[in-house]
């Protein structure tokens, strides 16, 4: 297993993690074997938005004795009442929702406390002006949450979250199906059967957020990686192209700022399918070449950092300038953060010899020497 930094956060999360909501419909000792087969597997941080009490309570039995090694994602704003989940901002509930949580979980701490699903940007205003906020800054102060998160489907609203200076890492929903769609606030818009015909390319909104994350340090784990499962079958899939679990992980893990994808999983088996990314070779991961070949909503002319380019003659790592370039191209200036990882690579734009070589093998027809160029006049 592989693990990566949570932005600016200081933990070290594995890039495959356990979103535990299809556990809900198991035993008490199927969640066991799911979260002990998942940290065999190295897979080391759990998201557990779920307000329902027995799989709280069977999450916290399968972590017993191991806590420590886990790094949990626990919803604020959750709640059970009268036998159902609501979202709520009520305070008195909210504080009793996550007091609930820290007691099935068996723990006196929740690694990422999550701002609990903010789609609304009015909403989000509304929040950081108000007693909601003011909790969740009193749950760190007082070491109950170490970080403060939040779970979102909106780019905007993460955009706004990324902004904030209060949020350290954000819950967002990643795939290459979403990052075509432009900021909604209606969340039935991502799960529609059919996407518009001239929608192709990552959406800027998508671009620019995890842009803006990757600069200020503000960490991403993902949500429905697989959009629901639908992107494993041709018949359901807005491409009308098949992806593998690996391929979608693949995506995932390639936009800037992602630390982890929160897999869905309810057997082992299931786990065993997203762990296998840890091994697959550079062609099972390859999303590019199905996405490039889809009949609808193609990436035309788009860098989504694939690496089809390489191998490069001269040895730059043409992605990652690309990835640098369009970071650093948002600012009036290069910030130095920015300047000084480009200059910390082996080699740079400034050595590229304009062979070509990279544009013939670009699923996405990009102008690879055309934006080493301009990597050159930004970078110096």
């Amino acid at each position: 297993m592989r693990y990566r930094e949570l932005g600016n956060t200081g933990l070290k999360v594995s890039e495959i993690g356990l979103g535990a909501e299809w556990l809900e419909r198991h035993s008490a000792e199927e969640v066991k074997a799911v979260i002990h087969h998942c940290a065999q597997a190295g897979i080391n941080i759990l998201d557990c938005w779920m307000s329902e009490p027995n799989v709280r309570s069977n999450i916290g039995a399968a972590l017993k004795g191991q806590r420590e090694k886990w790094i949990i994602q626990g919803h604020i704003g959750s709640t059970w009442q009268n036998g159902q989940y609501v979202r709520t901002r009520e305070l008195d509930k909210v504080q009793a929702a996550f007091q609930d949580l820290l007691e099935r979980l068996e723990t006196h701490y929740i690694d990422l406390g999550m701002i609990h699903f903010v789609d609304e940007k009015a909403e989000f205003e509304k929040l950081m002006e108000g007693e909601f906020v003011s909790h969740v800054k009193d749950l760190k102060q007082k070491g109950v949450i170490r970080h403060i998160g939040m779970s979102t489907h909106n780019p905007d609203v993460a955009r706004m979250a990324a902004e904030s200076g209060v949020v350290e890492m954000i819950l967002f929903s990643v795939n290459p199906a979403f990052d075509m769609l432009p900021a909604s606030e209606d969340l039935d818009e991502y799960f529609k059967d059919e996407y518009a015909e001239n929608i192709g390319g990552i959406a800027p909104e998508r671009a620019r957020l995890y842009q803006i994350c990757e600069q200020r340090g503000v960490g991403i784990t993902v949500m429905k990686g697989y959009e629901g499962g639908r992107l494993f079958k041709a018949e359901t899939s807005p491409f009308k192209v098949a992806l593998t679990p690996v391929q979608c992980l693949h995506y995932a893990l390639t936009r800037p700022a992602v630390a982890s994808v929160m897999v869905g999983c309810d057997t082992p088996d299931h786990v065993d399918a997203a762990v296998a990314y840890e091994t697959a070779s550079e062609e099972e991961k390859d999303y590019a070449s199905i996405l490039a070949g889809a009949p609808k909503h193609a990436y035309s002319g788009q860098c989504t950092y694939c690496g089809h380019c390489a191998p490069c003659p001269s040895g730059i790592d043409i992605a990652m300038v690309n990835k640098l370039y369009d970071l650093a191209r948002m600012q009036d200036t290069v910030p130095p953060t920015v300047q000084a990882h480009y200059e910390g690579l082996s080699k740079h734009a400034r050595d590229c010899v304009k062979c070509g070589g990279c544009e013939t093998r670009c699923p996405f027809g990009v102008r690879v020497t055309e934006r080493m160029g301009d990597a050159v006049k930004l970078f110096g």
